[in-house]
């Protein structure tokens, strides 16, 4: 049985965040032109150096996601590629599309990892429901491409989700906190014997000089 090497790449800076509207697949309006900038910075260092050789390309269905993994495509090999819910940033549910304002008029503010049942709306996950998706997820796409590389542009969310899951440091209750930048890649290997996940880079982000992370 052969290993399987995962790269998470975190989404170019987006209009979506926790100011205005909530940005599911529904209200992500995508990319800004810095984004679009460093997604760009990520293709030409992928093309000039060559140092990923994608069997798979796949991102989430948000459109953040979509756009990144667009435009870095061309220096993958790759013309088109599957979209996959379960990398998803946190399901927002019936939120999604609403300003942040109405969300708290709605449903109350909260802190998802001090309430880690609590979905964070009707239809949406919570902080315990998110962690379980991530790690499924980084399983199932091991276990799919065994022995291949994949490259899956998903959101700083499920980065860190998989680095709390897959080295086992648990959900919540540290003061610290896991913060990739926008197009930080990140390099996960599987190895199905002896059942092992090694974490080889965190936010590896050096085709980004004079872009300030967001």
């Amino acid at each position: 049985m052969s290993s399987t090497r995962i790269f998470l790449v975190r989404h170019g800076d987006a209009y979506a965040g926790f100011y205005g509207i909530i940005g599911g697949p529904t209200g992500c309006a995508g990319l800004t032109d810095l984004g679009r900038q460093q997604a760009e910075a990520l293709r030409d260092d992928l093309e000039a150096s060559g140092r990923i050789h994608a069997d798979v390309l796949v991102s989430s269905i948000i459109p953040r996601a979509i756009q990144t993994a667009e435009i870095i495509a061309p220096a993958l090999g790759f013309e088109t590629f599957p979209h996959d819910c379960d990398l998803c940033e946190v399901h927002t549910g019936e939120a999604d599309g609403l300003e942040w304002a109405e969300w708290e008029e709605r449903y109350g503010p909260f802190d998802m990892e001090a309430e880690p049942d609590r979905p964070f709306a009707p239809g949406g996950d919570s902080w315990n429901s998110f962690d379980a998706r991530v790690q499924g997820v980084m399983q199932r796409l091991a276990e799919e491409h065994e022995g291949k590389t994949v490259v899956a542009v998903c959101h700083g969310g499920v980065i860190a989700a998989s680095v709390r899951m897959l080295l086992g440091l648990g959900a919540t209750g540290s003061t610290g906190r896991l913060h990739p930048s926008n197009t930080g890649l990140t390099h996960w290997q599987w190895e199905p014997d002896p059942g092992r996940w090694t974490l080889h880079t965190f936010n590896e982000a050096t085709h980004l000089p004079g872009y300030a992370p967001r």
